[in-house]
């Protein structure tokens, strides 16, 4: 296969790999420096961030499911990731090449496993969604109120962009996927009380507008930080992506969690 198709296939496996807390594809936020293929099946990635002191356990998990979604290519023989103008780069860099996993990277500091890290950002993502997507349905029928989403099932869902999104946060927890599932749940499956809707409602409005706040904060940064990052960026539903600047916009700094 020759270098421009398996670099094509390379970002295309790239394209799966998701920020954690943002739930967006680090392709479209634009964190792929660069994408080198060689000869005999070697690939050299480089990625960078908004800002050196991104939560180094982010860091590592996108680092670590960038080389674990390529080392899956059937054409890869020998692929290195490397994490760019971070306080943390050596120490990931040196960690990814040894495969020495998250705890042996980062030894007694790793007080969760990457596994724990990751079912507390799906949970988070899968809220978001659900958010988005019963709030859709409340603006298309005005008759139907807060209370009445107990007896939505999937199925009562449009089949947008927002639905579709919903269906894969659900596969990625587990949850049911059938159309004659609940579509408001929590975060094992469960039906909310009708009294308690307009409660989880607003708490889930919190946490969505929280991830696509620090999303949009964190495309800024980035293009503040390298402008031509600008270019690498896939524009978000009803935001365009400016030729570079930080545009203005007042958001708590992304949490870290060890």
């Amino acid at each position: 296969m020759p270098a421009a198709p398996r670099e094509r296939s390379a970002r295309a496996a790239l394209d799966t790999v998701m920020d954690p807390e943002l739930d967006e594809p680090i392709t479209d936020l634009g964190f792929v420096r660069s994408v080198t293929v060689t000869p005999g099946g070697g690939i050299t990635v480089r990625l960078r961030l908004p800002t050196s002191f991104c939560s180094p356990n982010f860091a590592y998990l996108m680092a670590s499911d960038a080389k674990d979604a390529l080392t899956a290519l059937p054409w890869t023989r020998r692929v290195v990731v490397l994490l760019d103008d971070h306080h943390d780069s050596e120490l990931i860099n040196r960690g990814l090449a040894a495969d020495a996993g998250y705890r042996g990277t980062f030894g007694a500091e790793a007080e969760k496993d990457l596994e724990a890290l990751r079912l507390t950002f799906r949970r988070k993502a899968h809220t978001a969604a659900m958010e988005r997507a019963l709030t859709g349905l409340l603006r298309a029928n005005p008759d139907l109120t807060e209370e009445d989403l107990h007896g939505v099932v999937l199925g009562d869902l449009p089949g947008t962009a927002a639905t579709h999104a919903l269906l894969r946060r659900r596969a990625a927890l587990g949850l049911g996927v059938a159309p004659t599932d609940p579509a408001l749940v929590d975060e094992d499956g469960r039906r909310f009380p009708p009294g308690e809707i307009p409660l989880r409602l607003r708490f889930a409005r919190a946490v969505r507008v929280s991830i696509d706040g620090n999303a949009h904060f964190c495309r800024g940064l980035l293009r503040t930080r390298y402008p031509e990052s600008a270019a690498d960026q896939s524009p978000r539903a009803g935001e365009p992506v400016p030729a570079g600047g930080l545009l203005p916009v007042t958001v708590a700094p992304k949490e870290t969690v060890q």
